[in-house]
Order: structure tokens, then sequence, then C-alpha cells
């Protein structure tokens, strides 16, 4: 029971020392990220019907 009543009081004194970012800060992560998802899911989207019509034209 020591060592875990030690180790959250390590860890308390750990999250103190984090440096959390601004309100602005992370909605304009979330917008980078949301963004970059969205393009990457498209570029794989096109590239996926690209593909499936190419094996299409060969088979058939």
């Amino acid at each position: 029971m020591a060592k875990i009543t030690q180790f959250i009081s390590e860890a308390r004194v750990e999250l103190k020392k984090v440096n959390w970012p601004s309100r602005k800060e992370l909605i304009d992560s979330t917008k980078v990220v949301l963004l970059t998802s969205f393009l990457l899911a498209a570029f794989i989207g096109v590239v996926d019907f690209i593909l499936s019509q190419l094996i299409t034209a060969l088979i058939g």
C-alpha cells in the first residue's frame, strides 16, 4: 500500500510540471488533426477508387 501511495504522490508532482496547452493552442491543434485526417481519408479514398477501377478494367 505504501508503494501505491508513493506512486500517486510522485505522479501528482510530475503533473504539476507539465506545460498544459492554452485553450487556443488546443483548438488550433484539433483543427490541424481534423484537417489532416480528412485529407488523408480523401487521398486513400481516391487511390482506392482508382486502383479498384484499374483492377476491374484488367479483369473484365
